[in-house]
């Protein structure tokens, strides 16, 4: 039997949850531990059976962990546990504070090139596979414009934000593409758009007691780097309309190349996404990319890595020949 690659799980949130379950649908893989900065014991987790550890003990697994997910947010996290974490073990990330890559990633590489470990950062779908057909897109129709649409979806940073206006009980924030630009984009037109021609923004939001919802409403339009620069639209609901009916993750978008070749024949590229759960498909993402990192490592490409650096093939459970044969 071939031996399973064993991988551990740091930091488990929504996104660890779709690792674990991610993972249990990947029979060349077995998950190994769950590593949190909670106390490990009121910690539960999809299967019972998997041993969950305190993050501060993780060094003591350097040989029993092929790859290390790493489930942290990019904000205050993965800032400092990707470099550390890659000392010590082969490891993917999802960091996707995109002004910050190319620095995030000389820190990962520092640390995990001299150690004979595999880093692979920024990995999702935007930062990943986004990132890949933006780059596909104009490779091969370098005479165009490429667009990147998000949503219809629930952003979590701008959610996080209307929760934090005086008078907010609770509330979801969801992006949605502008359908007009969307359809110039897609007929070749190769619109010049302004940041509010490209989304719009939906609020729904429940009110504390007594809060004034015109008050509420002009703090969430009017909220700098947020929503002044989009059309937006609070609406005020229930808790238990909330509950029903927006507690999900639902995300998605396109990424769209619009170009021209030859005598100025019109020729569109696009790539779309729809998620019922954004957290899960990140994680699936994650956990081929887990596939690709120990590959490399085996063959001892160390260092840190981007979704550029890997080839495609990597990511699949399928033998080369195999690849060649069913889908090429």
């Amino acid at each position: 039997m071939t031996k399973k690659i064993r991988v551990g799980i740091a930091g488990y949130g929504n996104l660890g949850r779709g690792v674990e379950s991610a993972i249990y649908q990947n029979d060349d893989m077995e998950l190994i531990a769950v590593f949190t900065r909670r106390k490990p014991e009121d910690l539960k987790i999809l299967n019972d059976e998997i041993p969950v550890h305190a993050l501060q003990d993780i060094e003591a697994f350097q040989g029993k962990i092929d790859v290390l997910i790493l489930c942290g947010g990019s904000k205050n996290d993965l800032p400092e546990q990707g470099p550390a974490l890659a000392k010590h073990f082969t490891t993917i990330d999802s960091f996707d504070t995109h002004a910050d890559i190319p620095a995030y990633f000389e820190k990962v590489d520092a640390s995990a090139k001299p150690n004979e470990k595999t880093s692979i950062i920024s990995v999702g779908w935007d930062p990943g596979m986004f990132s890949l057909n933006r780059v596909f897109g104009e490779a091969i129709l370098p005479e165009g414009t490429t667009y990147t649409f998000y949503g219809k979806g629930l952003s979590q940073g701008h959610s996080d934000a209307v929760r934090r206006v005086p008078g907010v009980k609770n509330a979801v924030q969801y992006t949605i593409p502008n359908e007009t630009a969307v359809n110039q984009v897609r007929a070749g037109e190769l619109p010049t758009l302004t940041t509010r021609d490209e989304h719009t923004r939906e609020c729904f939001v429940v009110l504390e007691e007594g809060a004034d919802p015109k008050e509420v409403e002009q703090a969430i339009v009017t909220m700098p780097n947020y929503f002044t620069n989009h059309d937006t639209t609070v609406h005020f609901i229930s808790e238990e309309e909330l509950a029903k009916n927006h507690s999900k993750m639902p995300h998605g978008g396109f990424v769209i190349r619009s170009g021209k070749t030859g005598e100025g024949n019109n020729q569109v590229i696009e790539y779309t996404l729809k998620l019922e759960s954004n957290p899960e498909f990140t994680a699936s993402v994650l956990v081929a990319y887990a596939r690709a990192a120990y590959r490399l490592n085996e063959k001892g490409e160390y260092g840190a890595k981007t979704v550029y650096d890997i080839a495609p093939g990597l990511l699949s459970p399928r033998s080369a020949a195999e690849l060649r044969k069913e889908f090429l």
